[in-house]
């Protein structure tokens, strides 16, 4: 079980480089790190923890990818990113012992700080298309 004093600031942590020979997290330890990352869920093959973002467009969805891509460069800690028009999925686990470290929700956590903040500029933003605001293309 993690000490609440390591899961009390994941997001004011760094990536401490895992070099393999350890044993991945064990489930309850994870699911103990989960309520420290909101939005986030556990999956398997790999097991591993992930989250997806909406944004109400592409460029934002893109912006955002790019900034999570920027964060895991300067932390050298990498995640999947997936994006598309109004979503951006990010995924983390520990490739070295295929499974997840603590490294992961750190990650995780800086992540959603990321999501927090103003990360796209108002004007990379576009109108999302009249369907998404709830009217028809062609004013039907």
């Amino acid at each position: 079980m993690a000490t609440p004093e390591v899961l009390q600031d994941l997001a004011g942590q760094h990536c401490v480089p895992c070099r393999g020979g350890i044993p991945p997290m064990e489930r309850a330890m994870a699911e103990d790190y989960l309520v420290r990352v909101p939005g986030w869920s556990l999956k398997s093959d790999p097991e591993r923890i992930e989250r997806d973002f909406r944004f109400p467009d592409f460029r934002q969805a893109q912006a955002f990818a790019m900034q999570v891509g920027d964060l895991c460069e300067a932390e050298g800690h990498h995640a999947e990113i997936r994006y598309g028009w109004g979503h951006c999925t990010v995924g983390f686990w520990t490739h070295k012992i295929k499974g997840l470290h603590a490294n992961d929700f750190v990650m995780a956590a800086k992540v959603n700080g990321l999501a927090d903040g103003p990360y796209v500029s108002p004007e990379v933003g576009t109108e999302p298309p009249p369907a998404v605001q709830g009217g028809m293309p062609g004013g039907a």
